[in-house]
């Protein structure tokens, strides 16, 4: 099984977020992406949020 993550510094955003999340499956990593786009960079949790997000999922981990 391949890890995935998502890494902020790859996503447009006025708080210039350096926060990297990492998980075992996309579902896993999907739930934690929501949520920390939701508390974190005031998105509201959708299908075009999750949409988007899912764009920057990578296999692997993040880089240091």
């Amino acid at each position: 099984m391949t890890r995935k993550y998502i890494d902020c510094r790859e996503c447009p955003s006025d708080v210039n977020c350096s926060v990297a999340l990492s998980a075992d499956t996309e579902d896993e990593l999907m739930e934690a992406a929501v949520q920390h786009a939701v508390a974190v960079h005031q998105h509201t949790d959708s299908p075009e949020l999750r949409s988007q997000l899912k764009t920057f999922f990578h296999d692997g981990a993040p880089p240091a």
